[in-house]
């Protein structure tokens, strides 16, 4: 750039999908990145294995399969972490923290679990560490919270975090499939891994939750706080009656404040038609928000591949500018409140409850009555026949109720003689 600031040197960890996205996205367009960072960056090592290693050299590029290359170079500045997973890839960005190198990650899963410890360390060493890639993809969320959203008071973070669950419920909605057959689907198509279990047990979804749980509301949400449901138990007969009742089913991670402390849970919902959220379908992510003075916002595009790289470089970038003002460990943890984590059974929901019951007279009667005697009113009721022979289905949404009322709901009726069986039970989330 013909002045006399510093160069800035990265030592990227892994060239997978979105490693590699981010050398393109590097190279691509080096000059608006050169000019918005006011230096040059430049990759001075990439960690790979053995076997990666000559490829990435044919293509011009720096490479190494020892961490210690990397870590013992005085030149790099950034360390910019894209292997996934917890190990190698934990101790990879202590260490470097300890050497005093900033860090920058897309590893949700690292951030979830170790948030604490890493924040500590980056304190103590004083450098950056960020990791606006590892909740989202591409769409800008962690920064917007801790700078552009920070004179605010959140009250409630509501997201469809995972791409492979939200392409499998749209695909059911919109062709009527079943579960196992769009997961083969996702599988071919590549949204899905050959073992899905993180994406449709809701595991994924809650690690991000946890992570943006913890900034909204400025005190630690680690991932065994959450509440977690899947996508497992969905049904065609589920997808259609929520269509016909005005909704849609989504897998929603939530985050709320609530008086009894922080409510955060995944699960499968009845999302409102009217909600913002309900027109996100396919692979796309979308973060609704809703706090004091802002009201309401939603933040939309891909969650994860090759657009994550846009936020990777995004805080390479500002790590950068912070080395040209000589400015360290800029953002640090917010987690100060120290407040505790609502118990899930004392969280509120309306609920949709399907049930196989006996066709006979009265049976309507019973199920009101036993849910009225469980201090559970109902918002609708919709009987029709079932595929068995002398039996019906009852579908019902109730008002709002706390968690162990409609659990002791359905234990009461799971007790009627009439009902043979609760098929589903889902939360509702209106507007």
């Amino acid at each position: 750039m013909g002045d006399s600031r510093k160069i800035v040197k990265l030592g990227l960890l892994g060239a997978g999908t979105i490693g590699g996205s981010v050398i393109k996205v590097l190279q691509r367009n080096k000059d608006i990145i050169s000019r918005r960072a006011e230096t040059d960056i430049e990759i001075k090592n990439i960690l790979v294995r053995d076997f990666e290693i000559q490829k990435l050299k044919d293509a011009g590029l720096p490479a190494t399969s020892n961490y210690d290359d990397i870590l013992n170079d005085p030149e790099i500045d950034i360390v910019v972490e894209l292997m996934g997973g917890i190990n190698p890839a934990k101790d990879f960005v202590i260490k470097a923290m300890e050497h005093g190198k900033h860090v920058v990650t897309a590893n949700k899963d690292v951030v979830a679990q170790f948030g604490h410890e890493l924040f500590d360390t980056a304190a103590e060493n004083k450098v950056d560490f960020l990791f606006e890639a590892a909740v989202g993809g591409a769409i800008p969320i962690i920064m917007p919270l801790k700078r552009c959203l920070t004179a605010n008071r959140i009250t409630e973070v509501l997201g469809i975090v995972n791409g492979t669950t939200n392409y499998m419920l749209t695909k059911m909605s919109e062709d009527g499939a079943d579960y196992d057959t769009v997961l083969k689907e996702a599988q071919s198509k590549g949204y899905a891994e050959a073992n899905p279990a993180a994406d449709v047990e809701g595991k994924d979804a809650a690690r991000k939750i946890a992570i943006l749980a913890s900034i909204a509301f400025n005190s630690r949400v680690k991932f065994e706080d959450v509440s977690i449901e899947g996508i497992t138990k969905i049904t065609p007969s589920d997808i259609r009656y929520a269509n016909e009742l005005g909704y849609v089913v989504k897998l929603l991670a939530v985050g709320k404040d609530s008086d009894l402390g922080v409510d955060v849970r995944v699960h499968p919902v009845f999302l409102s038609k009217e909600h913002p959220l309900a027109s996100v379908n396919g692979v796309l992510n979308a973060i609704f928000v809703k706090g004091d003075p802002i009201d309401e916002a939603m933040f939309y595009g891909p969650g994860a591949g090759g657009p994550t790289a846009s936020a990777v470089v995004a805080d390479i970038i500002e790590v950068t500018k912070g080395i040209q003002l000589e400015s360290r460990g800029r953002f640090g943890c917010t987690c100060y409140a120290g407040k505790n984590i609502c118990p899930i059974e004392e969280t509120a929901s309306s609920y949709y409850i399907r049930m196989l019951v006996d066709d006979e007279p009265g049976v309507l009667g019973k199920v009101a009555t036993t849910l009225g005697n469980a201090n559970v009113s109902l918002k609708s009721v919709v009987q029709t026949n079932a595929e068995r022979e002398n039996h019906a289905e009852i579908v019902v949404v109730t008002h709002a109720v706390k968690h162990k009322n409609i659990l002791a709901a359905r234990d009461a009726l799971q007790k009627l003689e009439v009902v043979d069986e609760i098929l589903n039970m889902i939360r509702v989330e209106s507007v």
